[in-house]
C-alpha cells in the first residue's frame, strides 16, 4: 500500500509537470516562470531551495554525531543565505531584469567575465544534483528491492521529465504542494515521536550534552572554522542560479523580498524538526541508529510507524528531495543556454530554439549528475562541496561588483581564479583552518589587488560604476 501511494504521488507530480508545460511560451517562462509568481508560490519555492536530502538525511545523521555544531552549515547557514539575499542582493539584481546570475556578471563586468563566471558555476551543480539522486534512490530502496544504481536512474528519469516539460512553472507549482507535504509530514512524525518517548522533555533530557552546544570552544581556530561553517551555504549559495531563479520569479520586488524573509524563517523552523526526530529515534530505537545513520528516519518510520504516518512521511521526504533536484537541474541548464550558447549563436537562433536548448541541457546535466551519484554517496559532503566551489570563486566578485564602484574586470578575474586554485590546493593539505576559509581570503585579496593593479578604463567601466 505504501508503494502504491508513492507511485500515485509521483504520477500526480509528473502530471502537474505536463500541465504546466502549457504555461511555457518562451525561455523567460521556462527559467523564471514569466516573473509572475505570487507570494505563496514564491515563498514555498524558496523554502524548498535546499530543503532536500541534506536537511532530512544528511543534517540529521551529522547532528547525532556532532550536535548543533555539526549542522551550522545547514539548516542555519541556509536560512542565513535567504535572509542576506533579501537584504543585500535582491534589489539591485531584480532591477537588472535578466534571466540568470550569469547575466548579472555580464551587466557588472562584461561578456568575458560572464562566460568565465558561468563556467565556474556549472560544475558545482553536478554534485548538488547527484546528492539528491542518491537520496531519492535510498528512499526508493527502503520500500522496494531496487539497488542504489537502479533507484538513481529511475529518480533521474522522473525529475527530468517534469522539469523538461514545465521548467520553473513546474518547479514552482510542485514546490507549493511539496512544501505542504513537508510541513505536514514532519510535524506529524515529530508529534508521534514525542508521544512515544513520553514527551519532548524526556527526549531532550536523554540527549548527550553536546547535542545543544551552539558555540565552539574559545580557541581562535575553532571560532574561525565555526564562522566558516556558516559561510558554506550562508555566503556560498548567494551567487547561485537556483536561488536566483526562484527569487526573480516573483511578480514584484516587494513580493521577492518578503519571500526571502518568510522562506528563511520557515527553513530554520522546520529545518530543526528532522534533528528532533533523529534525536527521538536514537533514544527510542538505538538498534536502528547503529545500522545506517543516513537511513535512520525512514527506517524508523517503516518499522515503527503506521501506514498513514508512512505515507505522509515518505510523501514529505520525496517531495523535499524532488523539489531540490528539479531546481538543481534547471539552474545549470539555464546558465549553459543563456550565458554560454546564446552569446555565440543568439543571432542565428530564435527564442523557440533556445527553449529546446534549455530542455536538452536539463537532460545533459542529469546525465552527468547521475554518473557522479554512482561515485559518491555521502549526501552532506556532496552538497557542501557544491556550495564551497561558489564561495571561493564567485561570492567576492558578485558582492564587490554590486557594492564597490572601483571593482574591475581584472579584479573579478583574479578573485575567481586565485580563490578557486588556492582552495583546490589547500584542500589537499591537513590544516587547522578549513581550506574554504583560506580560499575565500585569497579571493578577497585577489579582488582588491587586481582592481588596483588593473583598474577599468573610464570608457569600459562596468555599468554599476
Amino acid at each position: 500500500m505504501l508503494l502504491t501511494a508513492i507511485i500515485i504521488y509521483l504520477a500526480i507530480t509528473v502530471a502537474i509537470g505536463a500541465w504546466s508545460s502549457k504555461l511555457v511560451k518562451n525561455s523567460g517562462d521556462f527559467v523564471l516562470a514569466g516573473r509572475s509568481l505570487p507570494l505563496f508560490l514564491s515563498a514555498s519555492a524558496l523554502f524548498a531551495t535546499w530543503f532536500g536530502s541534506e536537511t532530512i538525511f544528511g543534517a540529521s545523521s551529522v547532528y547525532l554525531e556532532d550536535g548543533l555544531l555539526g549542522v551550522i552549515e545547514d539548516p542555519f547557514g541556509g536560512a542565513l543565505c535567504l535572509i542576506l539575499f533579501g537584504m543585500f542582493y535582491l534589489r539591485p539584481m531584480y532591477k537588472m531584469n535578466v534571466l540568470t546570475i550569469g547575466d548579472v556578471f555580464k551587466k557588472i563586468f562584461g561578456e568575458k567575465i560572464e562566460l568565465i563566471a558561468s563556467l565556474f558555476m556549472i560544475p558545482a551543480y553536478f554534485g548538488y544534483v547527484a546528492a539528491q539522486l542518491v537520496a531519492l534512490s535510498l528512499v526508493m530502496g527502503a520500500v522496494t528491492d531496487l539497488t542504489l544504481f537502479e533507484g538513481i536512474l529511475i529518480s533521474a528519469g522522473i525529475v527530468v521529465f517534469y522539469t523538461f516539460l514545465g521548467g520553473m512553472w513546474a518547479i514552482s507549482i510542485t514546490d507549493f504542494i511539496q512544501t505542504t507535504m513537508i510541513v505536514v509530514g514532519l510535524v506529524w512524525v515529530s508529534i508521534m515521536i514525542a508521544q512515544d518517548a513520553g514527551g519532548v522533555g524526556e527526549i531532550l533530557s536523554k540527549a548527550p550534552p553536546e547535542s545543544f552546544r551552539f558555540f565552539p570552544d574559545s580557541g581562535f581556530n575553532e571560532w574561525v572554522n565555526y564562522l566558516g561553517a556558516w559561510m558554506i551555504l550562508g555566503l556560498g549559495s548567494i551567487p547561485s542560479q537556483d536561488i536566483y531563479q526562484r527569487v526573480m520569479s516573483a511578480k514584484s520586488e516587494k513580493v521577492a523580498v518578503r519571500s526571502t524573509y518568510l522562506a528563511g524563517g520557515f527553513y530554520l523552523t522546520f529545518g530543526l524538526l528532522p534533528l528532533f526526530i533523529a534525536l527521538g529515534a536514537k533514544v527510542l530505537y538505538p538498534e536502528i541508529y547503529l545500522e545506517n545513520k543516513q537511513m535512520l528516519l525512514p527506517s524508523m518510520i517503516l518499522e515503527h510507524g503506521g501506514l498513514p504516518v508512512q505515507i505522509v512521511f515518505f510523501g514529505a521526504l520525496i517531495s523535499a528531495i524532488m523539489s531540490t533536484t528539479s531546481s538543481g537541474l534547471l539552474a545549470p541548464a539555464a546558465i549553459l543556454s543563456e550565458n554560454i550558447i546564446r552569446p555565440y549563436f543568439g543571432k542565428k537562433l530564435t527564442d523557440r530554439h533556445f527553449l529546446w536548448i534549455l530542455r536538452i541541457n536539463v537532460i545533459a546535466v542529469a546525465l552527468v549528475a547521475t554518473l557522479m551519484a554512482t561515485w559518491e554517496t555521502n549526501i552532506y559532503e556532496l552538497v557542501a562541496g557544491a556550495s564551497i566551489l561558489m564561495l571561493v570563486s564567485l561570492f567576492v566578485p558578485l558582492t564587490a561588483g554590486l557594492y564597490w564602484k572601483k571593482a574591475s574586470r581584472m579584479g573579478a578575474l583574479f578573485s575567481m581564479f586565485f580563490g578557486m586554485l588556492s582552495y583546490l590546493y589547500l584542500s589537499t593539505l591537513e590544516l587547522a583552518i578549513s581550506a574554504h576559509i583560506l580560499g575565500l581570503g585569497v579571493s578577497i585579496i585577489s579582488m582588491i589587488l587586481g582592481t588596483y593593479l588593473f583598474p577599468d578604463q573610464p570608457s569600459t567601466d562596468h555599468e554599476l560604476s
